[in-house]
C-alpha cells in the first residue's frame, strides 16, 4: 500500500523531484486548505507537509495514520509539539536551508528603512525629485544594532551587520555570553539595557510564551529615540498597537516587517499608511534558491521518517527519536 503524502500547497519542483524518485507514494496536493478540508484529507494521510496550517489536537484526532509532520520552514509555533510527541509523531523542520535568505531579507528591510527607499521611490515616480523635508536618510555604519536571537539566522545577521561596520550587540539567553563575546559581539543580558543602546533592533527569536509581545510599550519606551525595528521572526513577538504608537510619536524612525501579528492583515491596518514602514508578506525565505532548499529538505524529512530513519538534526521533538 503506497504512503499517502498530503501537501498543503504546491511544492517547489526541487521537492517534487525528490518525491518523484519514489514509486511507493500517493501524493495529494491542496492549496491553503480551510480547516475542515485539511482535517478531511488528514484522515487518510501518512505524512503531511505544512506551511501555516495548524496541527493541533483536533487535527491529530482526524489523522489516525499520520506518521510525520514536516514543516516547510524552521518555525513550529503552528504545531502542537506535545500532542505530536504523545503520538510518537516526529515534527520535522528544514534547519539550515533558509537562514541565508532570511538574513539577506533582514538587511534589505534595514537598508530600505534607513534610506527611505519606498518614500523616495514614490516621490520620483510621482514626478518629484527630492523630498520636501530633505533626504532624511542615515548610514548603518557606526550605528549600534541589537540582534535578538542568535540561532542560524540571527548569527548570520550579526555577521552581516559587522560587515556594514555596525556595532553589534547580541541577546540570546540560550548562548553563554562568553560564546557571543568570542564571536566578536557584545553580549546583552538585559533587554531594556540593550534597547537603550540600540539604533537598530532586529528580531530573530522563536515565538514562545516568553517572547510573545517582547516588544511592547515598555520596550519601545526603553528604545533609543529614532531607532529602526526589523522583524523577520514572528509577528506576535511585537505588540502591533505599541509599534503603531511608537511610530506615530516619532519614537521610531521606521520599521521593516516581514511578519505581522495577524496574517494576512486587514487593509485598514494603520501600518500600511505609514511611509516609514516597509512590509513584505512573510516571504523572507522565499527566494528561488531558498524555496528549492526548503522543498528538498522538507521532502527528504518525510521520506526519512517513513523509511525509519529519523534525523535528530531536523526533529523538533528529538526526545522520541
Amino acid at each position: 500500500m503506497p504512503h499517502r503524502i498530503l501537501l498543503c500547497r504546491t511544492l517547489h519542483p526541487a521537492g517534487m523531484a525528490v518525491l518523484a524518485e519514489r514509486k511507493d507514494l500517493d501524493i495529494v496536493a491542496l492549496h491553503d486548505p480551510p480547516v475542515e478540508q485539511f482535517h478531511q484529507h488528514l484522515s487518510s494521510a501518512d505524512a503531511v507537509l505544512c506551511w501555516l496550517e495548524r496541527v493541533d489536537r483536533a487535527a491529530l484526532a482526524a489523522a489516525p495514520r499520520l506518521k510525520v509532520v514536516s514543516r516547510y520552514g524552521v518555525g513550529f509555533d503552528t504545531v502542537d509539539i506535545a500532542a505530536c510527541t504523545e503520538r510518537d509523531i516526529p515534527v520535522m523542520v528544514v534547519n539550515g536551508t533558509n537562514d541565508l535568505s532570511v538574513a539577506e531579507h533582514a538587511m534589505m528591510l534595514m537598508l530600505a528603512v534607513a534610506r527611505r527607499v519606498l518614500d523616495n521611490d514614490q516621490i520620483v515616480k510621482a514626478g518629484g525629485w527630492w523630498a520636501k523635508d530633505g533626504p532624511g536618510m542615515v548610514d548603518l555604519a557606526g550605528r549600534s544594532v541589537l540582534v535578538v536571537g542568535y540561532g542560524r539566522i540571527g548569527s548570520r545577521v550579526a555577521r552581516y551587520c559587522r560587515a556594514f561596520q555596525m556595532k553589534v550587540m547580541v541577546m540570546d539567553p540560550g548562548f553563554h555570553p562568553a560564546r557571543i563575546a568570542a564571536d566578536g559581539f557584545t553580549p546583552i543580558r538585559d533587554l531594556r539595557a540593550g534597547l537603550a543602546e540600540a539604533d537598530v533592533v532586529t528580531l530573530h527569536c522563536p515565538l514562545s510564551p516568553a517572547t510573545h509581545h517582547l516588544m511592547d510599550t515598555a520596550a519601545f519606551a526603553a528604545l533609543r529615540p529614532g531607532a529602526i525595528l526589523v522583524n523577520t521572526a514572528r509577528g506576535p513577538i511585537v505588540e502591533e498597537a505599541a509599534l503603531v504608537s511608537a511610530l506615530q510619536s516619532g519614537r521610531l524612525q521606521g520599521a521593516g516587517l516581514d511578519v505581522l501579528e495577524v496574517e494576512p492583515s486587514t487593509a485598514t491596518n494603520p501600518l500600511y499608511a505609514m511611509p516609514n514602514v516597509v512590509v513584505s508578506p512573510h516571504n523572507a525565505a522565499s527566494t528561488e534558491e531558498g524555496l528549492a532548499r526548503m522543498a528538498r529538505q522538507a521532502a527528504r524529512n518525510i521520506l526519512d521518517v517513513l523509511d525509519g530513519k529519523r534525523d535528530p538534526a531536523f526533529m523538533v521533538n528529538g526526545d522520541i527519536a
